[in-house]
């Protein structure tokens, strides 16, 4: 029989074969990253697409925004020495699209326009991968808003002033030092990149729906719809009236060379006279011959008399009850004479 001391006990097997008490979280670090990697695989981002029309709409109201408060600025000094707004437009201009910043896009608001087109501004590099409605994620953060203000503000209000500064000094004349025509080519040349890039950047906006400028595209600031169940709200009542004005003006422009002008004007004489009119105008005419005068007279007390070459000579002299008689006796214009030969049946 075996000596009960030289048995293994239960326990002791069990605790033999057991793991440590930290190995499931040694584990689980070694299983974190092929989890996390699955788990980022299986997500499916939510394609969303935003209307490139509400984002060009947007700004196109916000332009009119601005232009509308520049109006009402120009009619407040509008007492003030003419010209002296037209000396510092491009200070007024960068202080109404500060303003706009300012209330707007610092305070994590929408501009006006994409207010009126339900849009916000979304930090493309913060935004999540999936969503609910793929529209989730934050505002633009205080180094973004500090950099579209400087790249549109003052950058408009910068390149306002260099242009109207190199044309003031006409930089682009032959005349000027080397140095002020290579700064001119140098404007020119930026200009042209400037538009270049930005030709390239709207054929990748109408492609993509991203970023309609090239400041957007920089700073990562996309434009997303603010509320997801909001409808847009479109009104083409204007348009319509817009272009019914636009097609009758183009029809005028085409027609009226065509017409007539004299033609149109004897078929609307008749029924633009009145009665007055036409008692003018007869008494207007020669008596005799009912003929245009063309030296006309006025004999006083008497009423307005008006004779044609046939009837008076210049040389003459003017016999009131001569014609008067000559009135009653030859009513018909074939039955008229020469003022001469009636005198000497006289």
């Amino acid at each position: 029989m075996a000596d009960p001391e030289t048995l293994p006990s239960p326990s002791a097997s069990t605790d033999s074969s057991s793991p440590p008490p930290d190995a499931w979280a040694a584990e689980y670090r070694r299983l974190l990253p092929q989890w996390e990697s699955m788990r980022d695989s299986s997500k499916i981002a939510i394609p969303i697409s935003i209307s490139r029309v509400n984002q060009f709409d947007a700004a196109r109201l916000d332009v009119e925004m601005s232009a509308m408060l520049k109006e009402q600025l120009v009619k407040v000094f509008s007492l003030v020495k003419p010209g002296l707004l037209f000396q510092y437009e491009p200070e007024l201009d960068a202080f109404l699209e500060f303003l706009i910043w300012r209330f707007s896009i610092w305070v994590d608001k929408p501009t006006p326009g994409n207010a009126l087109m339900n849009l916000r501004y979304r930090d493309e590099r913060a935004a999540p991968i999936t969503g609910k409605e793929g529209l989730e994620g934050p505002g633009l953060s205080v180094s973004q808003k500090v950099l579209y203000c400087i790249s549109t503000v003052g950058g408009q209000y910068i390149w306002s002033r260099l242009q109207s500064f190199s044309a003031f000094r006409r930089w682009g004349d032959s005349e000027q030092r080397p140095l002020a025509r290579r700064a001119w080519g140098l404007v020119q040349h930026a200009e042209g990149l400037y538009r270049a890039s930005s030709f390239f950047n709207l054929l990748l906006f109408l492609y993509g729906a991203r970023y309609k400028t090239i400041v957007e595209r920089i700073l990562k600031a996309r434009l997303v719809y603010e509320s997801p169940n909001m409808n847009r709200a479109v009104s083409f009542e204007y348009m319509n009236r817009q272009l019914v004005w636009n097609e009758f003006s183009e029809m005028l422009l085409l027609l009226l060379p065509l017409l007539n002008s004299s033609s149109v004007k004897k078929f609307l004489l008749p029924f633009s006279k009145d009665k007055s009119a036409s008692s003018s105008g007869d008494e207007a005419d020669c008596p005799i011959c009912r003929s245009s005068p063309s030296i006309p007279f006025v004999a006083l007390p008497c009423i307005a008399i008006t004779a044609c070459k046939h009837v008076v000579q210049p040389q003459a002299r003017i016999d009131v009850q001569g014609v008067m008689r000559l009135l009653l006796q030859f009513k018909d214009k074939d039955q008229a004479r020469p003022w001469a030969e009636m005198k000497k049946e006289e």
